[in-house]
């Protein structure tokens, strides 16, 4: 590091402008990502997918439908609105209220409007159908329509997230240092490090799909640890900058802040690339995503931030608003010297706050957001909920069985097998309808088909039927549940008839099948995904702090306060507290803020730590070592998880409903973790255990 950091300080000033010359040409692509982003990231490539594209390709049914609802509409406005629909090309067909009674009810009626597959531009055709027909007592919903209002959502969100968090942020950096420029400057980075990983992103949407959340998270993340990283360098700096040159304490900050910042980034980066061992495409963007913008944030905060310093010298310090007192203040060594005397009283305290926490997640119900993710203001969401009232669109849902025999269908054989997969789903309580060749045509019986198909006539009248289930090899069933898509009793209607054998080979499709394959692959992989993190971790900081029981005790402190947030999640999205409606916690949550604050906490575990090995190391005994690297970090802990705090809380006041669960997650789990845990547990622990805490097999004593 000593050669790494002569080298910035000796080339300021053209690292600064390569720097400006990157954010520049970044910046050109980043403002074309929202135009990029696509769907909610809800894709695992399983059965579903293969029955969607199957039924697609070989049968010509529509991948995407679209709704558009009629409010106390007469005849002749519906006829002219969809006479005006019918001009788009990428439609396939229109299923009309005016052909079909049971899309009327109650002065309320809906036109299905069925869109041509593989479409190459969806969003452009939804908002052909949304240009055509807006105008009073019509709205449109439907999947497509509610994914692009989530993609406008997201973007107004960041926008009213970083209204929010920024000007707080300078607040708290004002606070931290007193003067305009230093409180400015890790705003400049963070800025610079979003926009140039917005940039790469474009850059590698062309062969990776990048779901519509990726506009929350990288923001999110990258500003947040971005000036995280900034404060914690320009504190150490200024650190030595009182008793040596600019360059020297520059330099003296990216070899001691700067191994801590590089710790940090990789526990995060672990965080992240273990969510790609969970094959769902929201996990696998978070991870793409969230590393390049943690990248992004080292390589800013070790190259751009110290030169920027070097060049601007001591005028770091200009129009100074406050005088900040040294880190070392009495108030905060008092705070150490408090918990030193009483370790065993403060850690039964906080076990006990963090338990408290923890008592609301013995009820915890995870779903796959649905509509529900937007508010009700939106067009989109109030119509469809007006559809669900007045039709139950929700109570019922269908499951697409696929199946394929090297025979055909068209044999006496293929008839009973088919006419015995049919007993069989009508035989479960859970199956309402089965559409096959013998409920649409009213046939009763195998041989009354064969019959049937006997006679030219009837033959005749039986082909296009045939023709719609059938072709060649392959058949389909559309099977209607009298339970939502959404509910777990659909989950366990697929996985049951998935182990079914009905002598035939096959595959499911549709909501139900689709909602339990995201359950079933985040539950079989979210043990190995969190293993990776651990064990990991583990060894980077036992290697990092020379030391077996301080990572053990910080995986444990972490599981810990994580459990007491996921508890204080239940408490207010699920309860329904704090103005929030009462609901369910979106599945991917816990996995995403696991994840992201396993790794984000550890910025504090590593900065607390490495000052008191520091100090330990110097010759003090654990018990000083701990007070004074405690009473030098505290301020900024403080500080710069309250920056954490208040970049990614501010997503609480969003609309998206996963984006402010995850804002409000992190924010909570960072809250608790620099507070009760890295202010309170970690140091009472150090006390407790005294010099072993730095216990290492096979390494040598310290004098």
């Amino acid at each position: 590091m000593k050669t790494f950091s002569a080298f910035i300080t000796r080339h300021a000033k053209a690292i600064v402008a390569i720097w400006i010359a990157i954010f520049i040409a970044m910046a050109v692509f980043a403002i074309q990502l929202p135009s990029k982003l696509h769907g909610d990231g809800f894709f695992v490539e399983a059965d579903h997918t293969y029955v969607t594209n199957e039924l697609a390709k070989t049968f010509d049914l529509p991948a995407e439908t679209v709704l558009v609802v009629f409010d106390q509409a007469n005849d002749k406005k519906i006829e002219n609105t969809l006479q005006k629909l019918e001009n788009i090309q990428e439609i396939h067909s229109i299923q009309s209220p005016l052909d079909d009674p049971s899309l009327q009810k109650d002065g309320l009626a809906y036109a299905m409007v069925h869109f041509k597959n593989n479409l190459e531009d969806l969003p452009t055709s939804v908002k052909k159908v949304r240009s055509l027909v807006e105008e009073d007592g019509i709205s449109v919903t439907g999947g497509p329509v509610i994914s692009e209002d989530i993609n406008e959502a997201s973007q107004k969100d960041l926008a009213s997230a970083e209204a929010i968090g920024l000007p707080i942020a300078i607040v708290v950096l004002l606070l931290a240092f007193g003067t305009v420029v230093a409180a400015i400057l890790p705003i400049v980075i963070g800025v610079v490090t979003v926009v140039t990983a917005f940039g790469l992103l474009t850059l590698l949407s062309g062969s990776v799909n990048l779901s519509i959340f990726v506009l929350n998270i990288v923001p999110m993340l990258g500003l947040a640890l971005s000036i995280d990283f900034a404060l914690l360098f320009i504190n150490r700096y200024r650190e030595e900058r009182g008793h040596t040159s600019i360059a020297e304490a520059i330099q003296i900050a990216i070899q001691t802040a700067g191994r801590s910042i590089i710790f940090s980034a990789v526990c995060v980066m672990i965080g992240l690339g273990a969510m790609i061992v969970i094959d769902v495409e929201i996990f696998r963007n978070i991870a793409l995503g969230g590393t390049i913008v943690v990248l992004f944030a080292v390589l800013s905060g070790l190259t751009l931030l110290p030169a920027t310093m070097m060049v601007l010298g001591d005028r770091l310090n200009k129009w100074r608003i406050l005088r900040v007192k040294p880190s070392g203040t009495n108030r905060w060594r008092s705070f150490a010297g408090f918990v030193m005397k009483r370790p065993v009283a403060i850690v039964i305290v906080a076990i006990l706050l963090l338990g408290i926490g923890m008592i609301p997640l013995k009820d915890i119900k995870l779903a796959i957001p649905q509509v529900d993710s937007l508010p009700t203001k939106y067009e989109a969401r109030a119509a469809y909920d007006k559809l669900d009232e007045t039709f139950g669109l929700g109570d019922t849902s269908v499951l697409y069985l696929l199946a394929e025999r090297k025979e055909g269908w068209e044999d006496e054989q293929a008839r009973q097998l088919l006419f015995d997969i049919q007993e069989k789903l009508l035989d479960d309580p859970l199956v309402e309808n089965v559409s096959t060749i013998y409920t649409t045509a009213n046939i009763k019986s195998p041989e009354e088909l064969t019959a049937s198909l006997e006679t030219p006539q009837v033959a005749q009248q039986l082909k296009p039927i045939l023709n719609t289930f059938s072709k060649d090899t392959q058949l389909f069933i559309p099977i209607t549940l009298n339970v939502a898509g959404s509910s777990s009793a659909a989950q366990k209607f697929a996985r049951t008839w998935m182990d079914k054998d009905l002598n035939v080979d096959f595959k499911l499709g549709g909501q139900g099948k689709f909602n339990q394959e995201i359950f079933d692959e985040i539950a079989n992989k979210i043990v190995f995904a969190v293993l990776i993190i651990i064990v990991s971790t583990f060894f980077i900081l036992m290697l990092a702090f020379r030391s077996v029981l301080i990572p053990l005790k910080a995986i444990i402190m972490n599981i810990i306060g994580l459990s007491s947030a996921f508890g204080i999640l239940v408490y207010i999205f699920q309860y329904g507290h704090f103005g929030i409606e009462a609901g369910t916690i979106v599945l991917i949550i816990p996995v995403i803020v696991f994840c992201l604050v396993f790794g984000l906490s550890m910025d504090y575990e590593v900065f607390l730590i490495s000052r008191i090995q520091e100090e330990y190391h110097k010759g003090l005994d654990n018990t000083r070592a701990t007070v004074e690297g405690l009473t030098s970090t505290s301020r900024i802990i403080t500080s710069a998880a309250l920056i954490m705090i208040v970049i990614t809380g501010a997503f609480a006041f969003t609309d998206v409903m996963p984006v402010k669960q995850i804002g409000v997650g992190i924010a909570i789990a960072i809250a608790i973790d620099a507070t009760i845990i890295r202010l309170m547990l970690v140091p009472s622990l150090m006390k407790l255990f005294g010099d072993w805490n730095w216990w290492l097999p096979f390494a040598k004593k310290k004098e």
